[in-house]
This record gives C-alpha cells, sequence and structure tokens, in this order.
C-alpha cells in the first residue's frame, strides 16, 4: 500500500511534467514530494525522472514502473466492477477519448441512455485526434477511443467502423440550399468556405478530393472547431463540411446536402480498445452499447 500510494504521486508528477506543479496538486511540499522521489530511485536503483531545467519527464525505467502501475489501476478497475456485476449493481468508471465530432449530439446521448440503466458509473470523455488516442489506450488513461479518418493505430484493435460521407453545410438560406440530394465539390467551391484545419479527417478527405481534381481549395476561414465553422456558416453565408454525426437535427437555420461520392467517398469511423486488453465490465458493456448504435 505505500508503494501504491507512492506511485500515485509518481504518476501525477509523470502527467504533469513538474515536481513543483504536482506538489501543489497534491497539497505536499515540493521540498518533500521530491525526497519520496529520490528515496524510491534509491530503493528502485535506477532514476524514474530525468531533470531539465524546465521540469521533468520519465526516464525508460520510469516508463516502465509507471505501464506496471497503470496496469494495475486498470485491472484492480475491471475486478471491482465484475464484483459489483455479481451483486447486480453495475459499478465502474469509463474513460473516452473522441474525434470533435462525437461530442456534441452522439456521445452526450448514448452516456445519458446507459447511466439511466447504471447511475453508478461514472465517465471521462476527452476531446482528441488519432495520435493522443492511440496514446492514451496505450497508457490506460483510455478504456475506449472514437476517432474518424484515419485510424492506422498499431497498438488498437478496432472493434466496429461506421462509414460517415462528408456533408457541406450551409445556412438556409443559401443557394446551395435550395438544391436536393448530393452537391458536387466545384459546386460548393464555387463560394467562400470555411474549412477545418488539416489535422481532421475531413479535411483529409477533401484535400485527397482535390488532388484528383483541377479545382482548388482556398478558404476564407480555417478553424480546429466545428461548432465555430457551423456557426461562421449562419455568420457569412459560408459553405463548410461536417460529418452527419456531429450535426444537429434539421432546423437551426442550417441545411445540409452530402457530397457526391464521386469526388468524395465517406470517411470511416472507429471504435477502438487496446489489443488483448480486457476491458471492465462498464466499459465492455458501453461498448456493446455503441457498437449497436453505430451499427444503426
Amino acid at each position: 500500500m505505500r508503494h501504491h500510494a507512492l506511485l500515485k504521486t509518481i504518476d501525477a508528477v509523470a502527467r504533469a511534467g513538474s515536481i513543483r506543479k504536482a506538489a501543489e496538486a497534491l497539497a505536499i511540499t515540493h521540498t518533500a514530494l521530491n525526497r519520496r522521489i529520490l528515496a524510491f530511485e534509491a530503493e528502485l536503483g535506477a532514476p524514474v525522472f530525468e531533470r531539465m531545467p524546465r521540469g521533468v519527464r520519465l526516464s525508460p525505467a520510469g516508463e516502465l514502473v509507471i505501464h506496471h502501475f497503470r496496469a494495475q489501476i486498470a485491472d484492480m478497475a475491471r475486478v471491482r466492477s465484475q464484483i459489483a456485476d455479481l451483486s447486480g449493481e453495475r459499478r465502474g468508471h469509463v474513460s473516452i477519448v473522441s474525434s470533435q465530432a462525437l461530442l456534441p449530439y452522439f456521445l452526450p446521448r448514448e452516456i445519458a441512455a446507459y447511466r439511466a440503466q447504471h447511475p453508478a458509473v461514472t465517465f471521462e470523455v476527452t476531446r482528441g485526434d488519432r495520435e493522443v488516442a492511440e496514446g492514451a489506450l496505450v497508457d490506460l488513461s483510455a478504456d475506449l477511443a472514437l476517432v474518424f479518418e484515419p485510424a492506422r493505430l498499431a497498438e488498437v484493435r478496432t472493434a466496429i467502423t461506421a462509414p460517415q460521407v462528408v456533408m457541406a453545410v450551409m445556412a438556409a438560406d443559401h443557394p446551395l440550399a435550395r438544391g436536393k440530394g448530393p452537391v458536387r465539390l466545384r459546386d460548393c467551391l464555387e463560394y467562400p468556405v470555411a474549412a477545418p484545419t488539416d489535422a481532421y479527417g475531413v479535411r483529409r478527405i477533401l484535400d485527397a478530393a482535390l488532388a484528383r481534381s483541377s479545382v482548388r481549395l482556398s478558404p476564407a476561414v480555417t478553424s480546429n472547431s466545428f461548432e465555430f465553422l457551423r456557426a461562421h456558416a449562419l455568420a457569412e453565408r459560408v459553405v463548410t463540411f461536417q460529418i452527419p454525426i456531429g450535426l444537429p437535427e434539421a432546423g437551426g437555420g442550417w441545411a445540409q446536402r452530402p457530397l457526391d461520392e464521386r469526388d468524395a467517398p465517406p470517411g470511416l469511423l472507429h471504435l477502438c480498445q487496446l489489443r488483448q486488453r480486457a476491458l471492465p465490465v462498464a466499459a465492455a458493456r458501453f461498448a456493446e452499447q455503441l457498437m449497436r448504435a453505430l451499427a444503426a
């Protein structure tokens, strides 16, 4: 138990990247925390942290220690949730890293539905792209990841993929809103465009489509916030692009039309977990719910 408490403090330092910042968060003095770490390093026979001018980072030995500790915590969480299930009362904690598009509507709806049946289960949801998602799954700080194109994750298993067409989004009184059915990308680019940055799967699909075309994209506005882009479509009557799972129901002043698949084929939404990891019961059951929702 003494080592368990010490490992929690080392984990806090690793996440903060600073002994001083971690000490403040833990409400102990910087000197006392540093003394504990030095004593543990002496017992371990190797430095846990590399001291740098502006903080600390885990040494190779520290990486092994932290991974062992986080694996123990994850295993204990799984055992606790299994014990709770024995009594018929599901408990536990589910940690998710998700692409931005799923945060406004899809995940709140799914979490609310799950907690209506299992109110003792808690959730933590973090926004993150593919790289962040893989890192969180590998270091066991997340149970599940929901990421949109591309998702070539070396240490991660994809449980299900769901196709998502790219939608052109515009104000309801925009000229393109008068049409029905799919819209060609070249027609969208005749108007000012508010585009997501190239870190996002939607932009990569657009760029791949434009690479096969003589048309070029010169955005009037770029942003890493889909909420901002959608709002700007009302403010300036630009055309922007998102996937259906991140869009509100019809109304609200917006209109949306799918891009013609001859220009931009659908991308894939991936539900992922770490390979060969047995998830806690609550996380495993929630993953099953997500798979049913995405399949539908």
